[in-house]
């Protein structure tokens, strides 16, 4: 329900906007304007999107952690559903997830959340495709050992 009514709010808003510049600037000016913004959103977004699974691959291939580049790649999927959202308020959001600087305050934002997150919860470990709750954790600094038996096959 909260999600239908902020949908809702945006909704309203983006029509009231439209309206306001429609008065302001003219009808043929505002739809003139409206389709501007849409085709520099969708050429931002190719580039935007083809420079961020390049960096991506790229960490992948340095073996160091893809997350950043993943988080923008998220970020760019959510510019993508902005863009063709039809509307000033939803193409200025777009924009600026498709700028480089603001995308990156906001990558950084969503990484500080999910550490946060992945710290308030239980460690899990998973061992032979089976997820393990161990009863407590470690204390830092000391090593988790888990015991097993192993037995050979002919």
């Amino acid at each position: 329900m909260p999600v239908f009514v902020f949908l809702l709010l945006v909704f309203v808003a983006e029509i009231a906007v439209v309206v306001a510049i429609g008065q302001t600037i003219g009808l043929l000016t505002t739809i003139v304007l409206l389709v501007a913004v849409s085709v520099v959103g969708v050429a931002m977004l190719r580039r935007q999107g083809t420079r961020t699974l390049t960096s991506f691959n790229e960490a992948l291939r340095s073996r160091r952690d893809p997350s950043p580049e993943m988080v923008d790649g998220m970020l760019v999927g959510v510019a993508a559903a902005l863009v063709l959202f039809p509307g000033f308020v939803s193409d200025v959001l777009a924009l600026l997830l498709l700028f480089p600087p603001t995308r990156a305050v906001v990558r950084r934002r969503v990484l500080r959340r999910a550490a946060e997150r992945q710290r308030q919860h239980s460690p899990v470990i998973v061992v032979d495709s089976e997820v393990v709750y161990p009863d407590r954790a470690p204390r830092p600094g000391t090593p988790m050992i888990i015991e097993s038996e192993r037995e050979d096959r002919d």
